[in-house]
């Protein structure tokens, strides 16, 4: 018998064990980051339109005084639609799986979740009362801060990212990164270091077999594999995208494109001026999100170490500090020099962050043959880190349940009645 996946599935492995509880933080090794208080606004380009403070009852109230009740309408709206999404976590623990992402979202939220694929998140709220208002203010500043996007992208990815915004979030002491290497050795995943150039179908009777070709410094290599589970984007603009050979139907590839992220990392003096307070000891934020204007930057906050000593404290605002700026685009120096006074260093990455999510893009599958997966098919209808390990759950289940023909465990119907009566 061929080789186990352990290249590409390798990675679906790791995320998977990310969703059971095999992977609690300190079992790898991992320690919570203390947090460090800092105040948030919201800037339009020319003022706050909304700003915290260190009164949680002051900020209700501010809240009430210029919204009304949309921000407990808004509240609601996102607790009852990860109120549904957390029902695939009883599925996955009773091993069930989903060969597409829109079975897996009709199974959680039957057609409902399905259609907030297929609008906006503004026509979303304004349904259920929010006003326009509040959505231009405050939850296009989330969106924007944490996907680049508006308020015009689908419903159901905003509702995962105001579910972020919320709170109870949590980073690791040392670095995020140590998620990945922590799981990466509690796998105990055979890790060939190279780049995968494509995957031929072989002809063989029964069960397929898969020829997986890779190139690295070395040169090339190939092997075969019972099981291979593609965990990188498969779209029409990824020039890294790996080829398929040998299939028919041809394999499909996402019709959609990602969002371009940019993320500058400034040591310098803010310009607290830009934001309407002329004395810099006087500026009290140390995060700042933004509207649709200006549009040349989406967020901007003051960061901390990854490891923070019981001492440490942040920098006073009229101090130099580091400051990430998130932008759709590289900043121009004369952008820089709007929002920095003077600055030592800047240090810039880009990267495609995710899909530019839209209400048009069709919901891919998991399953691209009959052994052959793609993990990141969920992350076209939402993503974040939570998504990935769901879809990566999901992928080593439907892979498990396929193999050994366990199909009364794959697309399921009516499951929450299913699970009840298991228990």
């Amino acid at each position: 018998m061929a080789h186990a996946a352990r290249l590409l599935a390798a990675l679906a492995a790791l995320l998977a064990a990310a969703a059971t509880g095999d992977a609690r933080p300190s079992k790898i090794g991992l320690r919570h980051r203390r947090e460090v208080g800092g105040r948030s606004a919201i800037f339009n380009g020319e003022n706050f339109v909304l700003e915290e403070t260190d009164w949680y009852l002051l900020n209700l109230f501010r809240l009430w005084w210029h919204y009304g009740i949309s921000f407990l309408r808004l509240q609601m709206w996102v607790e009852e639609v990860m109120e549904k999404f957390m029902r695939i976590y009883k599925y996955q623990a009773h091993g069930y799986a989903f060969s597409g992402v829109e079975e897996l979202l009709y199974s959680l939220g039957e057609s409902a979740f399905v259609n907030m694929t297929q609008r906006s998140v503004a026509e979303s709220l304004l349904q259920v009362g929010v006003t326009q208002r509040f959505i231009d203010d405050v939850v296009s500043a989330v969106l924007r801060a944490s996907y680049g996007q508006s308020a015009a992208m689908p419903a159901f990815a905003g509702a995962m990212s105001l579910a972020g915004a919320q709170g109870s979030l949590w980073s690791v002491e040392g670095g995020n990164k140590l998620v990945c290497s922590g799981l990466l050795k509690l796998t105990k995943a055979n890790v060939i270091h190279a780049t995968v150039t494509t995957v031929t179908l072989q002809p063989t009777e029964g069960k397929p077999l898969y020829r997986v070709r890779y190139e690295n410094e070395a040169g090339t290599g190939s092997d075969n594999y019972d099981i291979v589970v593609i965990a990188t984007p498969l779209h029409l603009d990824n020039s890294s995208t790996i080829a398929f050979e040998g299939f028919d139907p041809p394999i499909d590839v996402v019709q959609g494109s990602f969002q371009p992220t940019v993320v500058s990392l400034v040591h310098g003096y803010l310009n607290s001026s830009y934001f309407g307070f002329p004395d810099p000891k006087l500026f009290p934020f140390a995060n700042i999100l933004t509207t649709d204007f200006p549009s040349f930057f989406c967020a901007l906050d003051n960061i901390c170490p990854v490891n923070i000593s019981a001492s440490f404290r942040r920098k006073q605002p009229q101090e130099a500090a580091v400051w990430r700026v998130q932008s759709p685009q590289p900043l121009l120096r004369s952008q820089l020099k709007t929002l920095f006074r003077s600055y030592y260093s800047v240090q810039t990455a880009e990267w495609q962050a995710h899909p530019a999510h839209s209400p048009h893009t069709p919901l891919p599958r998991f399953t691209l043959h009959d052994q052959l997966f793609h993990l990141n098919a969920l992350e076209w209808a939402a993503s974040s880190v939570e998504v990935t390990a769901v879809a990566a759950k999901n992928v080593a289940l439907l892979a498990f349940n396929r193999w050994y023909q366990d199909l009364d465990k794959i697309d399921q119907k009516d499951l929450m009645h299913k699970v009840k009566t298991e228990l």
